[in-house]
């Protein structure tokens, strides 16, 4: 999806509690099905760390419009989604079918499930729309199987560090900052709220809710979009956007 420069903000509702993608659901809905950055990058990379996932029973935590979800059914997972946003679970629905198990639910919140109900969580861009990653995290453990995976993609630390520093602006890496973004999708532009934080800060939340680091990946767009994207592709294959994760419940 296209972006405008990130610009750090005082603190906002938005920024503490999430995000709220009901204004423009079905604009960035649309996007993510083609764009480079989703279609041929993040959705491939985290299908590929899920590998054979047959069987297992899956929460897409912050599943949007099911793409995702889509992706793991077909590889004949059983998978639940949850997201904060009404309109994109309508969405959702009308992809997934009226039998399939998808729920409002805050991330910030508790989770309406009992312990150690899947054997995978996946998280795709998710985990930056919030402050504080210590409650969630430990619900995400806590509906989690012992051994269980957590598998989680976020705004890549240095991408938007990089940004700003060749905007002439002097963040603190080490800061972890609010950030506001314009973003441009099929023609609708809308604001977007996130938070930054360094790498440390993400494997010390992760330690500190009861999961191992088992991978930390940084992976390429698929070959596919060399020749779909010219201009874009050799931005994002020298210079990753996302970092990706997967951690275990021990």
């Amino acid at each position: 999806m296209g972006r405008m420069p990130s610009v750090p903000e005082e603190d906002s509702q938005a920024a503490r509690r999430g995000y709220d993608y009901d204004s423009f659901a079905e604009a960035y809905s649309a996007e993510n099905e083609t764009s480079l950055l989703n279609a041929y990058y993040e959705r491939p990379a985290t299908l590929e760390l899920a590998g054979d996932v047959r069987g297992r029973r899956i929460l897409d935590a912050g599943c949007g419009s099911g793409p995702l979800f889509q992706a793991l059914r077909e590889r004949g997972a059983a998978v639940t989604g949850v997201d904060a946003s009404p309109r994109m679970l309508e969405l959702a629905r009308r992809r997934l079918g009226a039998e399939a198990d998808l729920r409002v639910v805050d991330l910030a919140d508790p989770l309406p499930f009992p312990d150690g109900a899947f054997d995978d969580v996946v998280s795709s861009l998710v985990l930056h729309y919030l402050r504080d990653w210590g409650p969630t995290l430990a619900e995400l453990r806590r509906v989690l199987r012992t051994g269980g995976r957590l598998i989680a993609s976020v705004c890549h630390p240095l991408a938007e560090y990089c940004v700003a520093r060749l905007a002439g602006r002097r963040p603190d890496y080490f800061a972890t900052a609010v950030v506001t973004e314009e973003w441009s999708m099929s023609g609708q532009v809308a604001p977007v709220t996130y938070w930054h934080r360094p790498l440390h800060a993400m494997t010390d939340a992760f330690t500190a809710a009861g999961f191992r680091v088992s991978v930390i990946g940084e992976p390429q767009p698929v070959p596919a979009a060399r020749e779909l994207f010219p201009d874009e592709f050799p931005l994002l294959a020298t210079a990753p956007s996302f970092l990706f994760f997967v951690l275990r419940a021990d």
